[in-house]
């Protein structure tokens, strides 16, 4: 059995030219063409906007060759299995331009869910919560994000008058359907259908054609004195920004292969770690190990990144120190995550542009409950594994409990220095720990290990966070202030 296992790790439905690679290295095979590939696109990045620039090459041919180079990206990452992507994109496509436009997100959403779901379904019972093979729900999942946010960006332009609308939906709302090798291109281009970023359709559209980085300098320039000097100068090169991105993705990789192997994350629910280990711990292993498990998260993501800037995307525009910022696309912040001093702030440096996905798809739409439903539509994004219903669920109760506690203390913490100092160190250990309880289901994905660590936890931060959403729940707080002042003018 154990035999099997072993060369389950080496094979996979994509392409078997780099098979002496894994074997030598010891690498599985899924890794070694995922590594490959986005090497190898990294390079076509850059090759891109040097010799494939708007200004010296036609539009179509940038769609057509972006969309080619993702395409054989996937084939040769996940062989037959890419017909999934392809499909759902297809599908999708199809329904846009024959849908009643009025109810177009609603289908796209529906489709696009239900396609994914159903992926999720035969991962779970193909791989018994082990990844032993070719896993190709991660592009999907990235495809996902882009149908769907295009479909509502559609409904938003050409359904809804712009006083109806948000700012920010205002800004992205799509006015004209897209043409095939538009579509196409958006949601299958080789700089991000292996590991995303999402995007937005208009920024991608305004890359293609190279109005991408001269209309946010057109913004600034109208924003700051009105001049029109950013047209007699270069676009900014993105190369500081990639270098400085590809030295944390080296050190992320250095941390997992030196650090990450010696806290794995299974023996969290160890028997005799569970059983030996005094309470303290088995709470501070939680935490370094979950700490240890983000590089691999912060190496992908930043990967990503490097390769759409390469490319001249991800512009942002000047900041404050008036450098070129292309922190557009940034999917993680990684000093915001490590030193977070609540949960909120974690939650809003990670995974950056699929939290603003939910926040545009759901959040900002549910005329109520927004707070669950988002997290439970993020849930089934994911996936059916349990664990992903634990920690969501578990983050639904943290985060009330959260609220009730930053609307309850900060303001006592705030008369000095050393005050402040103690209690951004005291919140910053909370959050720790209470991230490392809430997303440890996420990474055991089974029932069975979850349970095992939360009974060696004693459920303390389920039920702390009960107790505080009760004790200081708003409306209870109001009302017992309101008692009070009622109280004193009596007497």
């Amino acid at each position: 059995m154990m035999g099997e296992l072993v060369d389950n790790v080496f094979q996979t439905t994509g392409s078997q030219w780099l098979l002496p690679v894994s074997e030598y290295f010891g690498f599985p095979l899924t890794v070694v063409n995922f590594l490959a590939c986005q090497l190898f696109a990294l390079l076509s990045a850059f090759w891109f906007r040097l010799y494939l620039s708007p200004q010296q090459s036609n539009i179509l041919v940038r769609h057509v060759v972006a969309t080619l180079l993702g395409v054989t990206f996937i084939i040769f990452c996940f062989g037959w299995y890419s017909i999934h992507l392809l499909l759902m994109v297809l599908a999708n496509y199809l329904l846009i331009i024959q849908a009643d436009i009025s109810n177009v997100h609603r289908y796209s959403m529906a489709m696009a869910m239900g396609y994914l779901t159903v992926c999720h379904v035969s991962r779970v019972l193909i791989f018994k919560y082990e990844i032993l093979s070719t896993d190709f729900s991660g592009p999907l999942m990235i495809v996902t994000q882009k149908i769907t946010s295009l479909a509502f960006q559609l409904h938003d332009g050409m359904c809804k008058k712009d006083e109806e609308l948000t700012s920010e939906q205002t800004q992205l709302a799509i006015t004209v359907r897209p043409s095939l090798i538009e579509y196409l291109s958006y949601n299958l281009n080789f700089l991000s259908v292996l590991v995303g970023p999402c995007n937005s359709y208009k920024d991608y559209i305004e890359f293609i054609e190279g109005t991408h980085i001269s209309g946010r300098l057109r913004r600034c320039a109208g924003s700051c004195n009105g001049n029109n000097g950013y047209r007699k100068c270069p676009d900014p090169s993105p190369l500081n920004t990639v270098c400085q991105k590809l030295l944390v993705c080296c050190g992320c990789m250095l941390f997992f292969f030196i650090i990450t192997a010696l806290l794995p994350i299974n023996y969290n629910f160890h028997p005799h770690f569970v059983s030996h280990a005094p309470f303290l711990t088995r709470l501070t292993y939680a935490v370094f190990s979950m700490q240890a498990a983000r590089p691999k998260f912060y190496f992908a993501w930043k990967l990503g990144e490097s390769i759409n800037n390469a490319a001249g995307f991800g512009f942002s525009g000047i900041d404050a120190n008036g450098k070129a910022s292309w922190n557009l696309l940034s999917n993680v912040d990684i000093v915001g995550v490590e030193t977070a001093t609540s949960f909120k702030t974690f939650i809003d440096n990670w995974n950056i542009q699929t939290e603003n996905w939910l926040k545009m798809v759901c959040h900002d739409r549910a005329p109520r409950h927004r707070m669950a439903l988002t997290f439970i539509l993020s849930a089934l994004w994911h996936g059916l594994y349990p664990g992903y219903y634990f920690s969501f669920i578990t983050a639904i109760l943290v985060t009330m409990a959260a609220r009730a506690v930053r609307k309850s203390f900060p303001q006592h913490f705030l008369g000095s220095r050393g005050l402040k100092l103690g209690y951004d160190i005291l919140t910053w250990a909370c959050t720790q720990m209470a991230i490392s309880y809430t997303f440890m289901p996420f990474l055991l994905l089974s029932v069975e290990h979850t349970m095992a660590y939360y009974r060696s936890m004693y459920f303390h931060v389920h039920i702390l966070s009960i107790l505080a959403a009760i004790i200081l729940h708003p409306t209870l707080t109001t009302m017992t202030k309101r008692s009070e002042v009622k109280k004193g003018k009596v007497q």
